[in-house]
């Protein structure tokens, strides 16, 4: 399988991407968990810790991105700062991230707001070094284009550097034929990674046909997206990823086994 900027930066067959959802009803409080959650998830194994303003603000968005530089460069850092791409972008070059995952590259504004999105997109994209992970017809988002399913992951391929997929929300499975559509159309070698419903019971299929995985509740102590980071759950969540062979070696192509 040809390297792309994904693989190069990604060795493990299935990378793990692990969220940080900074949870917490007071600044100080989120910031102890946050502590906690990182070590948790990076002793676990995971390929890289994913600081989103889920139930915090931008605010502690910052303040682990601080916390990360100074205290543990050691972590692989992604960033998904919800509802606000362009301060994303800017965050992903003060602090070097890894990756930025944006809800949305293709599909979710009318013909009009996308001319402006793709000029903006592109501008940004060529001054960050960061990899862009896009979503497309993903959880939560409108579907506003008017353009066909394909036409729209053509769309945001060329605006991302992995695609990600996702089903109807937040903890719910992944359908394996959206999974499998979606790869039909970007094709064997651009990267897509499944980004809600795995666990480390369904990852086998699940995963099937994906170059990798968001996880966030599966990781909780009560598999839900309210619930603390569990240690054994995210060991053995790693630990079930960790089991499957790549695409490449499942003799995978299109999102359907051999």
């Amino acid at each position: 399988m040809p390297t792309t900027p994904f693989r190069a930066t990604f060795t493990q067959p299935i990378p793990v991407f692990a969220m940080l959802h900074l949870k917490g009803e007071t600044p100080t409080e989120r910031q102890d968990r946050a502590r906690r959650e990182i070590d948790l998830l990076w002793r676990s194994g995971v390929d890289a810790v994913i600081v989103e303003n889920y139930f915090g603000t931008v605010d502690d968005v910052v303040w682990a991105l601080d916390h990360l530089r100074a205290e543990r460069p050691d972590v692989r850092v992604g960033l998904n700062v919800l509802n606000d791409d362009w301060r994303g972008f800017e965050l992903a070059r003060a602090y070097g991230v890894a990756f930025l995952q944006l809800d949305s590259v293709a599909g979710h504004l009318t013909p009009d707001d996308d001319a402006a999105f793709a000029e903006r997109i592109n501008a940004e994209r060529a001054r960050t070094d960061a990899l862009v992970f896009g979503g497309v017809r993903f959880k939560y988002q409108p579907y506003l284009s008017g353009r066909t399913l394909a036409e729209d992951l053509v769309l945001g391929a060329g605006r991302c550097d992995a695609i990600v997929v996702t089903g109807e929300g937040t903890g719910l499975v992944t359908p394996t034929e959206k999974v499998a559509e979606f790869r039909a159309v970007v094709g064997p070698e651009f990267p897509l990674v499944v980004g809600a419903g795995v666990t480390a019971e369904n990852a086998d299929a699940q995963l099937t046909g994906a170059d990798g995985v968001i996880v966030g509740s599966a990781l909780k102590d009560t598999f839900v997206d309210t619930g603390d980071v569990s240690a054994e759950h995210a060991a053995a969540f790693v630990n079930a990823v960790r089991s499957l062979p790549g695409r490449a070696d499942r003799g995978v192509s299109e999102g359907v086994r051999a």
